[in-house]
């Protein structure tokens, strides 16, 4: 068991280990229902042939772990299994029942993928997103739950704050989880893609990609310096005009010419100013 989620499952009351109110018992295949609360969205089809080819000649060795529902069982954990038994024709798998609450199999589901290293790092943030949302609880109180720290709880749902387009690219392995986090860190979300581009061609890592981020963001705050202090003169034929026209006024002097904007509210209000403008 990888370290530290031992007290994620404590903390539920429930392990993978038998009690004496669980069943053991053969199901047909037919009547399994994978978990609606999966995490885990992909699996690669070479692995579940393998896996497949290895049950039709051993057996499933290790039993799913199912809830009783109205029709048939729901898998708590082992939908791999129960896909390769699918591809493999079984008839029957061996399972154990349990109890348990639609929290606890969500949890149960989240613990075995994160132990195996199942999930995609967008999966496991959406994991965490509905658990929290389902379990009415704070980031810090699901981070102990699930013996994990605040911090990579806080991190890894923050990535569903990108773009669908860098979400996908996290969610296929095209960029890590650390990319994703680095790109958080964009002023300009919209160049977003544009970075992306060059994290791929140029085949940067991590840390190269949080240097050229710094320098984007860096340049984009450049741009946005303080344009000069307008000359007196202007600023006084400015107000001038403000006053006289009752509107905003803004006059733009250039090297080798200038010109004055004049706002208005709607046609009369033009019509207004016009009327003003033709008896200078």
């Amino acid at each position: 068991m990888a370290r530290g989620l031992g007290k994620g499952i404590n903390a539920l009351f429930t392990d993978f280990n038998a009690k004496e109110e669980d069943q053991f018992l053969e199901v047909k295949v037919k009547d399994c229902r994978p978990n609606p609360y999966q995490p885990r969205k992909e699996f690669a089809e070479e692995a579940i042939k393998e896996l497949s080819q290895s049950i039709q000649e051993h057996g499933v060795l290790q039993p799913l772990i199912v809830r009783k529902s109205i029709k048939g069982y729901e898998i708590v954990a082992g939908e791999r299994r129960y896909r390769a038994a699918k591809e493999a024709d079984l008839e029957k798998v061996p399972v154990i029942v349990k109890e348990m609450t639609d929290e606890q199999m969500m949890e149960v589901a989240l613990l075995e993928n994160l132990q195996r290293e199942n999930l995609t790092p967008i999966e496991e943030a959406q994991a965490y997103k509905s658990l929290i949302h389902t379990l009415e609880v704070t980031q810090e109180v699901l981070a102990k739950r699930l013996g994990k720290s605040r911090s990579h709880i806080a991190n890894s749902v923050r990535l569903l704050g990108l773009s669908p387009e860098v979400i996908q690219k996290i969610n296929d392995g095209t960029l890590s989880m650390g990319h994703g986090r680095a790109l958080l860190g964009l002023k300009d979300q919209d160049k977003s893609m544009a970075v992306v581009e060059r994290i791929e061609a140029e085949r940067l890592n991590v840390r190269q990609t949080e240097k050229l981020i710094t320098e984007l963001n860096e340049r984009k705050t450049k741009k946005k310096t303080k344009p000069p202090e307008k000359d007196i003169f202007i600023k006084e034929r400015e107000e001038t005009l403000k006053e006289r026209l009752g509107t905003g006024v803004t006059i733009h002097q250039g090297k080798k010419k200038g010109k004055i904007e004049i706002e208005f509210f709607d046609n009369e209000d033009l019509e207004r100013i016009l009327n003003w403008l033709d008896h200078k």
